[in-house]
């Protein structure tokens, strides 16, 4: 199979992905519902989709094409809210979080279709414990060779974008101590991790054609990247982020990544090189392990500063583009949750020491994902 032609795409737009939870309101476990929320969800008239996930205590919603940080947010505030009536008529609850803090893998389903047989019997048990959820940013870029530069410059900023998203601190109802324990299984997988290092869209079809000859890879599908290029689509998707427990913590984080791609497009801080990834594992380790106060090595100075230290410096920097961009009000969301819990890991865990009961932590999950005080 060969490579796909990379689509034309309107530079620094935006798309998100969101994978959520689907909970029963008596206990507050996962629930098989996403067959009965397609149903009552119907022929659907809003923006965006609403899709099935591999197993069948998952949903995922998507937005359309955004333009900016508002339109993001307008779009899956239309789209959060036709989920939640839907969910409120089935007795169900909906969740962000990464992971469901109690729910035990082995009690799955998979969701009845062709792909998801498909993984399931190729990767076995880690198909199951795939029940996690995530965040995945879209961002259009106007060329292949375009993209493939961007995608290497924002890898730099992957531990940024882990340490501020990660709200998965429990599984199987323990406390992990990493502030993102998704992405540990996403790292499971055989072709996880990063990108080769590949700067034209020429030499990346040579990577590919080599993949596809072994029989590994059939599709770009078959990549689980941190970010990875969707030809299809003319983007880069960003893969890393956690599910947050509010659409307006969604919608921040893509604000903020669409500033980063501007700042990398037009000052270009930075010159991509094989190099910057010598780092970058123990970069992304620190971030999924201890969020915010991980270390962050500097791939061109080798420099340690804490992660925090670094975003605040980022963000300085990103500014004169979210004023560009019209993304101001994303910066100073994540500026707030930089003065306050920091990331919804620290939330989840805040609440788990006040309520003692992870089913409770769970409830006001649902209430804050609901926009219900």
């Amino acid at each position: 199979m060969s490579l796909e032609t990379f689509a034309t795409s309107r530079a620094l737009t935006l798309g998100v992905e969101l994978e959520l939870q689907i909970v029963s309101t008596h206990d507050y476990d996962l629930a098989p519902g996403a067959a009965d929320l397609l149903r009552v969800l119907g022929k659907r008239k809003g923006p965006g989709s609403v899709v099935p996930e591999i197993t069948d205590s998952m949903i995922e919603l998507s937005t359309g094409i955004c333009t900016d940080h508002a339109d993001a947010l307008a779009q899956l505030g239309e789209i959060r809210d036709e989920l939640v009536r839907a969910a409120d008529k089935l007795g169900v609850a909906l969740s962000g979080g990464g992971t469901h803090p109690f729910q035990d893998w082995s009690q799955r389903r998979i969701f009845d279709k062709p792909r998801f047989k498909q993984i399931s019997e190729l990767y076995g048990y880690l198909s199951k414990q795939f029940t996690i959820f995530g965040q995945h940013v879209h961002i259009g870029c106007p060329s292949a060779d375009d993209a493939l530069v961007l995608l290497h410059g924002v890898s730099r900023f992957i531990p940024h974008l882990i340490a501020l998203s990660a709200s998965s601190p429990f599984v199987q109802g323990t406390d992990t101590a990493f502030h993102s324990a998704r992405l540990n299984s996403v790292f499971a997988f055989p072709l996880s991790g990063r990108a080769p290092f590949a700067l034209t869209w020429a030499d990346f079809g040579i990577y590919f054609d080599k993949m596809t000859r072994t029989g590994v890879v059939k599709s770009m599908k078959d990549f689980y990247w941190d970010i990875r290029p969707k030809p299809e689509f003319g983007t880069i998707e960003v893969r890393v982020l956690d599910t947050p427990l509010t659409i307006e913590k969604a919608a921040a984080m893509a604000g903020l990544i669409q500033c980063l791609a501007r700042w990398l497009t037009v000052e270009k801080p930075f010159k991509p090189e094989e190099d910057d990834y010598l780092p970058y594992t123990f970069n992304r380790f620190q971030a999924c392990r201890f969020g915010l106060d991980g270390i962050f090595v500097d791939p061109k100075t080798g420099e340690h500063r804490s992660l925090r230290d670094d975003i605040v410096r980022t963000l300085a920097a990103l500014d004169p583009h979210a004023e560009a961009l019209r993304a101001e009000a994303a910066l100073a969301f994540v500026r707030r949750e930089l003065d306050s819990f920091g990331n919804d890991a620290n939330w989840i865990r805040a609440t788990m020491d006040r309520e003692r009961l992870l089913a409770e932590v769970v409830r006001q999950q649902t209430r804050r994902w609901a926009g219900r005080p």
